[in-house]
């Protein structure tokens, strides 16, 4: 495993992600992700979107809350990014700068594969909110847990009771399957593609793989 030197820790860190519609295994893989990371002797900071800070949080539980009140797509849009606002100014971006390694389940990504295509806004609006909003700041790495949305859903079902998303039905989320793997192809230097429908092991192979190859070209040994 490659270990961080004195000089690296000085530096910038790297900026993360984790991609994939509902039930891919987000969450569960981040804390693995991370746990190659932090055994390679890197500080690292685990978040989430929406969310990441309190104010963050309280507008995700707006966000994902089914209530009987119909959210335009574009009203949706901007609450994910004004959370996505508060995340980047007060979490992320600090923490890179003091030279942590910030890990994200779902980032602006998710916009375009959510709001984008899935909601059918396009890729225009998210792209103009991304510029205000982020600046320069792009992930370093995303890896793409990717699953057909019916073996998704099956376990994500399997959870408990459904939010606003997962209520969705099949043909919304074959629509952001789409747009996410319309991204990976677009930036594929960023991007890498796990398919999250093996076993949880051959999962767990293919991130350490990739884990493990962008550490020896980011971090001295």
């Amino acid at each position: 495993m490659t270990t961080v030197s004195g000089e690296q820790a000085g530096k910038r860190g790297r900026f993360i992600t984790l991609e994939g519609g509902e039930g891919v295994g987000k969450s569960s893989n981040l804390a693995y992700v991370a746990g190659l990371l932090e055994s390679a002797g890197l500080d690292v900071l685990r978040t989430r979107e929406p969310g990441g800070t309190p104010l963050a949080e309280r507008v995700r539980d707006v966000i994902v809350a089914a209530s009987g009140e119909p959210v335009p797509p574009i009203a949706e849009l901007l609450l994910v990014f004004a959370a996505r606002s508060l995340h980047i100014e007060s979490c992320i971006r600090p923490a890179l700068e003091a030279g942590r390694w910030v890990l994200c389940d779902r980032f602006t990504d998710a916009s375009y594969a959510y709001q984008g295509a899935g909601r059918g806004l396009g890729p225009e609006p998210v792209r103009w909110l991304e510029t205000q909003v982020q600046k320069d700041l792009q992930p370093d790495l995303t890896l793409l847990l990717d699953a057909d949305p019916e073996v998704g859903l099956a376990r994500a079902g399997a959870r408990g009771a459904a939010d606003r998303f997962e209520q969705e039905r099949g043909e919304f989320f074959s629509r952001v399957r789409a747009g996410y793997l319309e991204r990976a192809d677009a930036e594929p230097r960023r991007f890498r593609i796990i398919d999250a429908s093996q076993s949880l092991e051959a999962v767990r192979i293919e991130l350490r793989n990739h884990i493990n190859k962008f550490l020896q070209n980011n971090v001295h040994t």
